[in-house]
């Protein structure tokens, strides 16, 4: 099969970095604005991070398929409401319908989710990460972001600034990543 089509032999959706950066009690969830088919730039203004739950409390980016991480934004939703907010337990809930479910295990996305306590990175392998060293990034230029993040936080407190400055060098050196970014705080 040709890598630039999907299973399904289509063209696949490309585009996002997402990046999480916690300090100082101060967490960032940042995302660029870029979806791509193939060579195409089809939009460079998509929201792809959006703060969540009855409360707003919580902030969610995704890479990967939207309509999937719609679909996983309203399960963690749903998760939050259930377990009266607490992330952690929602989170560990969310991967575990997603790894075992027939419907969800389909899912093609990857998330970063923050509250003012705890910054994840959740996968459809069931898997709740929390980074080390309060930086994580997803996505196409997720590996540049994280890169560029965390050598700033050696000589940088501030988690915006951090964020914004490896979302620049990511869109600077990722062909599927825009300098069009969305930035929620906790």
């Amino acid at each position: 099969m040709d890598e630039r089509h999907s299973a399904h032999g289509l063209v696949p959706w490309h585009g996002t970095t997402i990046i999480g950066v916690k300090r100082e009690g101060k967490t960032v969830v940042a995302g660029d604005g870029q979806v791509s088919m193939g060579n195409t730039v089809m939009k460079p203004n998509a929201k792809k991070v959006r703060r969540i739950g009855k409360d707003g409390s919580v902030v969610a980016g995704f890479a990967g398929a939207t309509a999937d991480a719609f679909t996983l934004f309203e399960r963690l939703e749903k998760k939050l409401e259930q377990y009266s907010g607490q992330l952690m337990r929602a989170a560990v809930e969310l991967a575990k319908d997603w790894r075992t479910d027939k419907y969800l295990r389909n899912l093609e996305a990857l998330m970063i989710v923050a509250d003012k306590d705890v910054l994840l990175v959740l996968t459809g392998n069931g898997d709740v990460l929390e980074p080390e060293g309060g930086i994580a990034a997803i996505g196409s230029g997720g590996n540049y972001a994280l890169a560029a993040a965390r050598a700033l936080s050696d000589y940088e407190s501030d988690a915006e600034k951090i964020a914004r400055r490896a979302m620049a060098v990511a869109a600077e050196v990722c062909v599927f990543t825009n300098d069009q970014v969305t930035l929620e705080t906790v």
